[in-house]
């Protein structure tokens, strides 16, 4: 076998019989024969190519239609007519067996407002009603952890804080916590010991916050601090926030959070006579020092205005406090005409979003202003709310606190301004707020007698 010669097998080409078999066999038996035909393999591999491009292009049109059925199951459809409610009792579509409810958005509110303009009791009309989380001043830490820096520059930082608490995301509250400093607590927000989330249980057994009644702040003091990551749990359980603020200056700040889809947000517009605003701002002038100081460093030079022409004005130390005082109500009134604008021509962000409250009309009639007020706000209001309202606007009490709220004659409070304001402080704030205060129906005085007249109204019709 070892010196055996083999012989050599040469290629044997297809049978001319095998017809169907023939291509294949040339391919395989004969492939030098192939390649001295390239012409055979561009062709093979064109058709492999076309081949390949029809698969790919069968593949995308499935995925797309499976991407289109999938869509269509899990987004709800916009009919043109009523669809009528279908009772399963053959066949079940497993689409509808296991969608899951849809989850009504939280109507968020936002009581936009200035300092002594009566906030604190409007405000107080939420903070008793058992279905309303109630946030009272919470731009206050921004102010304080920023100060000295002026009213308009903080506007931004204060509405990035609302988007966060709207979303019952409280840990915005530690970005202006003191260096060092222990996290803050329930307690450790602004005016904590009279809110009756935060006071109440379960957070507090101190009230219930089904009771109607004002908060002793001095009982309050004594509940247990509890983080804010429980007050976030105690927020997700309600339908309604309520935020109440003096320190977003004008409507048009807001406009990014009334924008965005996810946030179900209206604001109630609180307005009172800039002559009564600054007949208050002088009376609490020394805790409103660092506010007045930080709004008069946003005015506009070009319309900055000296406050009262009396020169002597600003030697008295007394007087020195009213300059401030009266010197931002130009600030003031000047964002509030840029609110009022926007709202005499609302853009499709504020349409049936927005609603001016005169307080002048509040306390001269308590229950019919509540009720308009709750009816914006989707809620309903009780007895307990209404008697509330009007037990605190008819008292006989006076405080002498000004930023406590408490029952007293709120009419006759409305209009102290006219005997207690001099005729230069009376003509300053007219002329800085007179375009917010034609709109708003206040009219304005000529002379310190026609001020002191009580018997005269001052109001007329809002153009609102």
């Amino acid at each position: 076998m070892r010196g055996k010669q083999y012989q050599q097998i040469k290629p044997v080409g297809p049978r001319e019989t095998d017809t169907d078999y023939g291509r294949k066999l040339r391919t395989y038996q004969n492939p030098v024969k192939i390649i001295d035909q390239p012409g055979i393999v561009m062709k093979v591999l064109r058709r492999k190519r076309i081949i390949l491009f029809v698969a790919y292009f069968l593949l995308l049109v499935l995925t797309m239609l499976n991407l289109a059925n999938y869509r269509w199951s899990k987004e709800p459809q916009q009919c043109s007519h009523p669809v009528r409610s279908t009772t399963y009792q053959g066949r079940s579509d497993i689409r509808f067996l296991y969608r899951p409810a849809l989850v009504k958005k939280r109507q968020l509110v936002y009581v936009l407002t200035t300092w002594r303009s009566g906030s604190s009791f409007f405000g107080e009309l939420f903070n008793q009603n058992p279905d309303v989380f109630f946030l009272y001043e919470p731009m206050w830490h921004i102010w304080q952890k920023l100060y000295p820096g002026d009213a308009v520059s903080l506007q931004g930082a204060a509405r990035d804080m609302l988007s966060s608490l709207y979303r019952c995301d409280l840990s915005v509250f530690q970005l202006y916590n003191s260096p060092g400093g222990k996290n803050i607590t329930s307690l450790g927000l602004f005016g904590a010991t009279l809110n009756k989330v935060i006071c109440s249980y379960p957070l507090c057994s101190a009230y219930r916050k089904d009771v109607v009644g004002m908060v002793d702040d001095k009982v309050c003091k004594k509940c247990p601090p509890q983080s804010l990551h429980l007050l976030e749990d105690e927020c997700l359980k309600y339908n309604t926030i309520v935020i109440k603020g003096v320190r977003i200056l004008d409507l048009n700040i807001l406009a990014p959070l009334m924008e965005d889809p996810s946030l179900e947000l209206k604001v109630i517009h609180l307005v009172r006579d800039p002559r009564a605003v600054a007949n208050s701002r002088i009376k609490s002038r020394h805790g409103l020092i660092r506010e007045n100081l930080q709004v008069v460093r946003s005015r506009d030079p070009k319309l900055r205005r000296l406050p009262l022409a009396d020169a002597a004005h600003k030697t008295n130390k007394k007087d020195g406090a009213d300059y401030h005082s009266i010197g931002a109500m130009e600030v003031i009134c000047d964002r509030t005409h840029r609110t009022l604008r926007t709202a005499l021509n609302p853009p499709s962000w504020l349409k049936g979003k927005y609603l001016a409250v005169r307080y002048e009309d509040l306390v001269e009639n308590p229950v019919r202003v509540l009720r308009q007020v709750y009816r914006f706000a989707n809620l309903s209001t009780n007895h307990d709310v209404e008697s509330f309202a009007l037990n605190m606007t008819n008292g006989t009490n006076s405080s002498s606190k000004p930023f406590i709220v408490s029952s007293r004659n709120a009419t006759l409070a409305a209009s102290a301004w006219r005997t207690l304001l001099s005729i230069q402080q009376i003509k300053q704030v007219e002329d800085y707020c007179h375009q917010s205060m034609a709109v708003l129906g206040y009219e304005r005085v000529r002379t310190a007698a026609e001020a002191k007249d009580l018997s005269k109204s001052l109001l007329t019709a809002s153009k609102l």
